[in-house]
């Protein structure tokens, strides 16, 4: 499984959300700027963000977007999943209900049900006061 850069992006949009948040709304220009990630890039992952209801936003000269939770109230697996959809290494395992028609013989997809299990267990602890955290120990990385 690979994460792109769709959802990587949609992480570190995030994560400079949640470090620069004084309870104004930031430019996607700032955080283009910082991240250095195309401002058109950042407009399309933003909209889905939106969408979900994991940002807001608002318009005009001073208008941008900002948190609609505390940062430790999202998990980077609810962040990952909105950008990528499903995390399953194998579509078989995108939905609730294996509807492959080999699932009943397929021995490799306990395998995949294991890997997906570990990949959730792993995004779905760790949140985005967490990252916040962890930056702030390494300090300016340059990409916040």
């Amino acid at each position: 499984m690979k994460i792109s850069t769709k959802g990587r992006y949609a992480l570190r949009l995030m994560l400079d959300l949640a470090i620069h948040s004084n309870g104004e709304y930031i430019s996607i220009k700032s955080i283009s700027q910082r991240q250095n990630i195309s401002e058109k890039y950042l407009e399309q992952i933003i909209k889905m963000l939106a969408k979900e209801s994991l940002v807001e936003s608002t318009r005009g000269a001073q208008g941008g977007y900002r948190l609609t939770r505390e940062p430790k109230d999202y998990t980077v697996g609810e962040i990952l999943r909105v950008a990528e959809g499903s995390l399953a290494p194998v579509i078989c395992l995108d939905t609730e209900e294996n509807t492959c028609e080999h699932c009943m013989d397929c021995v490799t997809v306990e395998i995949w049900q294991k890997v997906l299990d570990a990949v959730n267990e792993v995004v779905d602890s760790i949140t985005l006061q967490y990252l916040v955290e962890k930056q702030a120990e390494k300090g300016n990385c340059g990409c916040c």
